[in-house]
């Protein structure tokens, strides 16, 4: 993949209009399937305008990509100033996780939706979605680990397990019984007694 072309101004209307119709459509209808002409009809923009914002499609699916991380982390990170108890936290991100797939335009996961479309784990889009998955599962971990569970890292990857499969059988199948099912789980994990000792 090609870097983004070099901008003194990264944050034109035009590049804002791209990445908003970008993550639209790259959500909605997934990331190979929108085609560049696409999307620069929908952000009513030029072809020489897209090429110099971004240079390539592959650029754009990078900023989107780090886009929806970026929201990700930010409203955990307000989730975690907001609460001061570990198990309100990850109460809260149980409770987040059902909302968002109770969302008439939910598609489930977008980090999940793009791994499966680019195969190779070194590819750029692999790469930044593991980053992601990695700093979900260490906020996690410091939620487990601050409510005294004897394996913390075990904890958050269970409960991202947890979450995974919510999200895919949400979308794929009974969202009602799939996060009925996500919520029971993941509420024992961090309701469980402390090991002693």
């Amino acid at each position: 993949m090609t870097d983004a072309p070099s901008s003194p101004n990264r944050t034109s209307p035009a590049r804002v209009r791209l990445l908003a119709v970008a993550d639209e459509l790259f959500y909605a209808d997934g990331i190979t399937a929108t085609g560049i002409d696409r999307l620069i009809a929908a952000a009513q923009v030029t072809k020489a305008t897209f090429y110099k914002q971004y240079g390539s499609k592959d650029a754009l699916i990078l900023e989107y990509v780090a886009g929806r991380d970026r929201h990700v982390r930010e409203a955990l990170t307000a989730l975690l100033e907001a609460r001061q108890d570990p198990a309100a936290v990850l109460s809260a991100v149980v409770d987040a996780v059902v909302a968002d797939t109770a969302r008439p335009d939910f598609r489930g996961d977008p980090f999940l939706n793009a791994a499966a479309e680019f195969a190779s784990p070194v590819h750029p889009v692999r790469v930044a979605i593991t980053e992601h998955r990695d700093w979900f599962t260490g906020f996690l971990e410091d939620r487990f680990r601050e409510l005294g569970a004897p394996q913390p890292g075990a904890a958050a990857d269970e409960f991202s397990l947890l979450r995974d499969g919510a999200v895919c059988g949400s979308y794929a199948g009974d969202a009602v019984a799939a996060t009925s099912a996500f919520d029971r789980a993941a509420r024992r994990l961090f309701a469980a007694p402390v090991a002693v000792g």
